[in-house]
C-alpha cells in the first residue's frame, strides 16, 4: 500500500476529521450532554475548591471551631453529591452518543455494500470486509465517545479556571496562561510519529482478520492437503507481527502520556513554589494561595486527559480511511434509482439487445434478446462460462447491462428501485447459503410473513418436510452456519422450498435438481411446473429429463444465445 507524502496525509487527515465530525450527527444530543455536564461539573469543581479553601483557612488559621465549619462542610457535600450525578449521566450520554454514532455507519456500510452489489462483494476478501464491518465502527467509538466531548471541554474548562484564578492571583493565572499551550503542543509533536504507527497497525489488523477468516472457512479443505500446520504458523507469525505493531504503538502511547504529565507536573510546581515563597514573606493571604493551589492541578486536567484522548483521535482517523474509501467506492451504473415499481404483477420480461461484460475487452453477454412470460417454463441451457449465471443475475437486478434494456411490462428495469423488484423475485442460487437460526426461519428468509401452513406445503413440494419432520424439533430445529447438520442435498431442497414458499413474478432456478436423486428431481419438476401457474420460470438445467418439461429451451454458448428450441 503507498505511502503518503507529508503535506498529503495532513490535507487526509483533515478531510477525515471533517468526515468525522459529520459522522457524530446522529449522537449530537448526547454529546452535548457530554459537554455540558462535563462544564458543569467543572464549575462546581471551582466551588468545591472555594469552600475547601474556606474551611482550611478559617480552622488552620482562625483557629474556628466546628460549629463554623458546618455551614460549607454541608455545601461542600452536596457538591460532591451533584458532581457525582453529573459524572454518572456524562457516562450515559457518552455511551450514548458512541452506540448511536457506530449503529448508524454500520447501518451505512451495510447499505453501501448491498448497492456495490455481490460482483464487487465477490472480488474482495471476506474477512477484510466483516473487519471493516465490525472493527471499523468499534475503532471509531473512542472518538465520539471521549476525545469529542473531551476537545470542545479541554478549552471551556480552562477558560473558566482562569477566570477565578485570575482575581484569586494574578502572577499564578499568568504562570497557568502561559505554560497551558505546551501540554497540546507537545501532544501534537508526539502524536505525529503514532499516526503513522496508528495506520501500519490497522493495515496489519486487516490483514490478519481477513486471512484468519479465509483460514477458518477452508479449515477442512487445508486439513485434506495436510498444510493447516503450514498456515497455523502463518496466522501465529502474523498476530506477532500485529503485537509487536500494537506494542510500538503503546510505547508512543505512553512516551506522549509521559511528557505531558511531566510539563504538567512542572508547571503546578511552579505555581506552588512562587505561591508557597509569597506566603513565606507575607505577601499573600492563606485562603486565595490555598484556592490557587487546589484549582492549578484541575486546570491542567482537561488537557492532560485531551492528550491522553488524543491516541483515540489517530486510530480513529486510521479505521475512517479505509472506511470513506469503501463509501466513496463508485456504485455501479444504473443500480443507484428510486422510481417504484407499479404494483400490478408483473406478465412480461423483455430483454433487448442486453450485453455485459466485467472486463470490456472479453464480454460475458452479447446481444441478447429475449422474452420470458408469466405461466410459462424456460430452460437455459449451454456449457459453463456461457453466461447463463450473468444472464440470471441482470434479470435478478444484482448487475446492470452495459448495453441494451431489461423492460417489465414496458418499463425499463434500470429506472426501477431494486428493492421493489427483489420483493418481486424468488431465487435458488447454484450454491444456497443456510443461515444461522431455525429451519422455519431460513424458509421464511424471503418471505417473513408467511404462515405455518405454508411452510410445510413449500417444504413438501421441494421435497424437505420428509426429512425437516424427523429432526429433533422439526421447524423448530436450530441450524449451524452454512447448514451445519444437513446434508448437501437436504440443504438444496430446504433452499429449493425457500424459493417455492414465496409468491414471486420471476422464479429463477440455478440447477434445482443438483444433488437430488431420481425421485426428488421429479417432484422438483412437479414444483417447477406448479410454479408456472403463477409466475414466469427460468431454470438453468442440464438434466435432459428437466429440459423436456420446459415450454421453451434456451441454449447460451460463449455470450451468444443460439436460436430458441421448442420444447
Amino acid at each position: 500500500m503507498a505511502t503518503h507524502s507529508p503535506p498529503r496525509e495532513r490535507a487526509l487527515a483533515k478531510r477525515l476529521e471533517r468526515w468525522l465530525r459529520a459522522e457524530a450527527k446522529p449522537g449530537r444530543a448526547a454529546l452535548a450532554g457530554v459537554i455540558g455536564t462535563g462544564g458543569l461539573s467543572g464549575l462546581l469543581l471551582v466551588a468545591q475548591s472555594a469552600l475547601l479553601a474556606r474551611i482550611v483557612n478559617g480552622v488552620l488559621m482562625h483557629h474556628q471551631g466546628l460549629s463554623k465549619a458546618w455551614p460549607p462542610l454541608f455545601a461542600m457535600l452536596g457538591v460532591f453529591a451533584v458532581r457525582a450525578v453529573l459524572g454518572v449521566a456524562s457516562e450515559h450520554f457518552a455511551f450514548s452518543a458512541s452506540t448511536r454514532t457506530t449503529a448508524q455507519l454500520r447501518a451505512t456500510l451495510r447499505a453501501k455494500l448491498a448497492a456495490l452489489g455481490p460482483h464487487y462483494i465477490s472480488t474482495r476478501q471476506g474477512g477484510a470486509l466483516a473487519s471493516l464491518l465490525t472493527d471499523g465502527p468499534e475503532r471509531l467509538a473512542p472518538y465520539f465517545r471521549a476525545y469529542l466531548p473531551q476537545a470542545a471541554l479541554s478549552v471551556f474548562l480552562p477558560v473558566a479556571f482562569l477566570a477565578f484564578a485570575f482575581p484569586a492571583d494574578w502572577v499564578s493565572g499568568l504562570i497557568m496562561l502561559i505554560t497551558a499551550p505546551l501540554i497540546p503542543l507537545f501532544m501534537v509533536l508526539v502524536g505525529k510519529g503514532a499516526a503513522a504507527l496508528n495506520q501500519k497497525q490497522w493495515r496489519r489488523l486487516a490483514r490478519l482478520s481477513a486471512h484468519l477468516f479465509d483460514v477458518i472457512e477452508g479449515l477442512p479443505t487445508l486439513k485434506l492437503f495436510r498444510i493447516s500446520r503450514l498456515q497455523a504458523r502463518i496466522v501465529a507469525q502474523m498476530s506477532e507481527d500485529y503485537r509487536q505493531s500494537v506494542m510500538a504503538v503503546l510505547r508512543v502511547a505512553f512516551l506522549s502520556a509521559l511528557v505531558l504529565e511531566f510539563f504538567a507536573t512542572l508547571s503546578i510546581a511552579m505555581i506552588a513554589v512562587y505561591i508557597g515563597f509569597r506566603l513565606y514573606y507575607g505577601e499573600m493571604d492563606f485562603a486565595p494561595a490555598f484556592f490557587v493551589l487546589l484549582l492549578a492541578p484541575e486546570f491542567y486536567r482537561p488537557l492532560r486527559e485531551m492528550g491522553t484522548q488524543y491516541h483515540a483521535r489517530l486510530e480513529a482517523l486510521a479505521a475512517a480511511e479505509q472506511i470513506v474509501n469503501l463509501l466513496e467506492t463508485p456504485e455501479p451504473a444504473g443500480l443507484a434509482v428510486t422510481h417504484p415499481l407499479p404494483g400490478a404483477p408483473v406478465r412480461e420480461i423483455r430483454l433487448e439487445g442486453v450485453e455485459f461484460w466485467y472486463d470490456p475487452a472479453r464480454p460475458v453477454l452479447r446481444d441478447i434478446s429475449l422474452t420470458l412470460r408469466r405461466g410459462e417454463r424456460v430452460a437455459l441451457t449451454g456449457p459453463s462460462g456461457g453466461g447463463k449465471s450473468s444472464l440470471a443475475k441482470l434479470l435478478l437486478g444484482l448487475d446492470a447491462p452495459q448495453n441494451g434494456r431489461i423492460l417489465l411490462d414496458g418499463m425499463d428495469l434500470a429506472t426501477i428501485r431494486r428493492e421493489d423488484w427483489f420483493a418481486r423475485l424468488a431465487w435458488l442460487p447454484q450454491n444456497p447459503v443456510i443461515f444461522h437460526g431455525s429451519v422455519a426461519d431460513n424458509l421464511r428468509l424471503y418471505w417473513p410473513q408467511a404462515s405455518q401452513e405454508a411452510l410445510r406445503d413449500a417444504a413438501a413440494l421441494a421435497g424437505a418436510a420428509a426429512f425437516i419432520e424427523k429432526l429433533p424439533h422439526g421447524y423448530d430445529t436450530p441450524l449451524g452456519e452454512q447448514g451445519q447438520g444437513l446434508s448437501g442435498g437436504e440443504m438444496r431442497r430446504l433452499a429449493l422450498a425457500r424459493a417455492l414458499l414465496k409468491p414471486a413474478d420471476l422464479v429463477i432456478l440455478d440447477e434445482p435438481d443438483a444433488s437430488l436423486d431420481a425421485a426428488n428431481a421429479a417432484l422438483v419438476g412437479r414444483a417447477i411446473e406448479i410454479l408456472a401457474r403463477r409466475s414466469a420460470v427460468l431454470f438453468i438445467a442440464h438434466r435432459p429429463e428437466n429440459v423436456e418439461k420446459a415450454d421453451r429451451v434456451l441454449r447460451l454458448e460463449a455470450g451468444h444465445l443460439l436460436a430458441e428450441i421448442p420444447a
